[in-house]
């Protein structure tokens, strides 16, 4: 019985749980391709399904790698100083003032994203088709995790504040209702002259959004009829306790905006991230033809417990 239920528990934190949802994943990964020059457009839209059906891999990895897991987030506000700037962006003075564990232990996203980043671009000069392809993938999810203010938190699910399941409410289900009433459509990508200045950049902007994704939902609580709230839905033949309909449309509503912003912002940078690396490789030609096997379907997880943060998965 305690296995079924820890079954179950795992595949609903991968539905439900996942950074942005694999819907929006998926959606953002696919949309940052058509932000890229010509000259690697081609390429990119050539591996699009790949890049677009990988979008998720990071996510996957969290259930059979405990390395994983803070890759996804930093919480902030655990840092002893009160700001975000004290904060060392370079990893190897970070580590000199906090210790790697201590990094760890908070989540390490925005050094992620360089890391990655760097991976890339090694991967364009050497001209390797499947790493160049699969670092793309894993930049993307990595940058858009970054756009989430609940990644920037360690109230990442509302646990602090009486509003468990905030998590996935924000970044999973809203974009699924409303994703397409939204225009994800950004216009070009531009060379990144700081990379790693950028991804603290955007980590910072992401942490200003903190108080409102919760203030407003806090607000909403206390003002919609409690039995209007909540409702059951079926997700892949599981019955599970979800926002309603209404109540999700009112918190949209009141968000602003907030949340096809964020998708924007993220396609924008993914795409520029990918751009930029390409023109550090020195603009590489590549190999148009070259064929990688398909993006396979993998199931064999969900019978898996995340290793690390549930609710970033």
């Amino acid at each position: 019985m305690q296995y079924r239920q820890t079954t179950v528990l795992g595949i609903l934190a991968l539905i439900l749980l996942c950074s942005w949802g694999f819907y929006a994943h998926k959606r953002i990964n696919n949309a940052a391709v058509f932000t890229l020059p010509a000259e690697l457009a081609a390429f990119y839209k050539q591996h699009i399904d790949y890049i677009t059906e990988k979008a998720v891999d990071a996510d996957k990895r969290c259930y059979v790698d405990t390395l994983e897991s803070p890759r996804h987030f930093i919480d902030l506000d655990d840092y002893e100083e009160e700001t975000p700037d004290s904060v060392p962006i370079h990893w190897s003075k970070a580590k000199e003032k906090y210790s790697e564990r201590r990094l760890l232990a908070h989540g390490i996203v925005p050094w992620q994203i360089h890391f990655t980043y760097q991976k890339l671009t090694t991967a364009f000069r050497r001209k390797d088709v499947e790493a160049i392809v699969r670092h793309s993938a894993d930049l993307g999810h990595y940058v858009a995790d970054a756009h989430v203010p609940l990644h920037t938190t360690s109230n990442y699910n509302g646990q602090l504040t009486g509003q468990l399941g905030i998590h996935a409410f924000w970044e999973s289900r809203l974009p699924e209702m409303f994703a397409e009433d939204y225009n994800l459509f950004v216009g070009k990508a531009q060379y990144i002259s700081d990379p790693l200045q950028l991804a603290w950049d955007i980590i910072r902007e992401s942490h200003e959004l903190v108080d409102s994704v919760l203030k407003v939902e806090k607000a909403l609580s206390r003002q919609f009829p409690k039995h209007l709230q909540r409702t059951y839905m079926t997700r892949n033949n599981v019955l599970i306790a979800s926002y309603s309909d209404a109540y999700a449309k009112e918190y949209h509503r009141r968000l602003q905006g907030m949340v096809e912003r964020r998708m924007r912002q993220a396609i924008f940078h993914i795409g520029s991230y990918w751009t930029s690396a390409w023109i550090d490789a020195g603009q590489p030609v590549l190999n148009l033809k070259a064929e990688l096997p398909g993006p396979a379907a993998d199931t064999t997880l969900l019978l898996k417990t995340i290793l690390g943060r549930e609710e970033w998965h």
